[in-house]
């Protein structure tokens, strides 16, 4: 088949059945059935609390008209739930339906004549996704540095208005300090003098 026709899934199931992959697949599933111990305890359960065999009477028959009236009764039930556990295998990214995605895509390719993979695995897109976050993290990081030197360099004006804003501060604060200290003397100076004793005015007479 030329790499320029239309591939349909017909063409791919076609050729999975011809090379007996299907009839493979096939029975692993038949076999992970047989080991599934909670479908096997499904449908015991089931057949013991069925109709059949708690009718009375029931112990009276055969095991082959018991065995046809319990799939009468039970059939529809039990495919049902085996039916479910099939799907469950099929779609199972990490085992069986891994497997069987693998196969259909190499046969699409082969029939094609492309390369697999022909679509990346979501844990692949994740990672290339996480990486261009980070680089445009790192850009914006670069950025921001860069942003704030220039702003540091470009206003000088602004230094020189602090540095003339601290030294209005500090005479103001030495004036302060100035006339708080004449002010102390001045009040000295204003302290009437201190009363001698009259035994000391004596001694001092004398």
């Amino acid at each position: 088949m030329g790499s320029s026709s239309v591939i349909t899934p017909e063409d791919v199931l076609e050729s999975l059945m011809n090379d007996g992959t299907i009839d493979a697949l096939r029975l692993k599933i038949i076999n992970q059935l047989k080991a599934n111990e909670e479908l096997k305890k499904t449908t015991i359960k089931m057949a013991e609390q069925s109709k059949v065999l708690n009718t009375p009477g029931a112990e009276k028959q055969t095991k082959r008209e018991l065995f046809d009236a319990l799939r009468q009764e039970l059939e529809t039930q039990v495919l049902e739930k085996a039916s479910k556990s099939v799907w469950e295998l099929i779609l199972d990214n990490n085992g069986l339906g891994k497997e069987i995605n693998h196969t259909v895509e190499r046969v699409f390719c082969k029939l094609s004549g492309r390369e697999p993979p022909l679509f990346l695995p979501p844990d692949a897109n994740e990672k290339a996704n996480d990486k261009e976050k980070e680089k445009v993290r790192e850009k914006g990081k670069g950025k921001g540095k860069g942003k704030g030197k220039e702003t540091a360099a470009s206003d000088p004006h602004e230094k020189e208005k602090s540095n003339s804003a601290s030294k209005k501060r500090s005479f103001s604060e030495l004036n302060e300090q100035g006339e708080g200290e004449d002010h102390q003397v001045a009040a000295k100076s204003d302290e009437p003098p201190a009363v001698v004793p009259e035994e000391d005015s004596q001694v001092l007479k004398t």
